[in-house]
């Protein structure tokens, strides 16, 4: 599976889905670095890439913006930090009923999670 992280995503994710035989794309440190939500939401499509941010507002816009893409997790955590979000994602790793993520926009809480569907 196909990844793409957010800037404001911990980097040692990359690591571990890389560890899990994934792909992943980073912009930060690259001309895309600094570019606004949906032009990433953008080049997660063109990769073929679930995007994994903390932003909240891809939970409430991408469903009624786009009616198919590859999937948007979002980690909504009263506390973000690295290794509160890294917990969560490899939470998601044993639900694998959650899987394919396409055209599922995940977002993910404390304890609890919610999902929406496009299209």
């Amino acid at each position: 599976m196909n990844f793409l992280l957010d800037e404001n995503f911990p980097k040692t994710t990359a690591a571990y889905l890389e560890g899990l035989g994934h792909t992943v794309f980073d912009y930060r440190g690259t001309t895309e670095e600094g570019a606004d939500d949906f032009r990433l939401f953008d080049i997660a499509q063109q990769h073929e890439a679930v995007m994994l941010t903390t932003d909240r507002d891809f939970y409430h816009t991408v469903p009624v913006l786009y009616e198919t893409h590859f999937g948007v997790v979002v980690i909504a955590l009263r506390q973000p930090n690295r290794a509160a979000i890294m917990q969560r994602l490899k939470w998601l790793f044993t639900q694998r009923e959650l899987f394919p993520l396409d055209n599922k926009v995940l977002q993910l809480r404390d304890t609890t999670f919610r999902l929406r569907h496009s299209g």
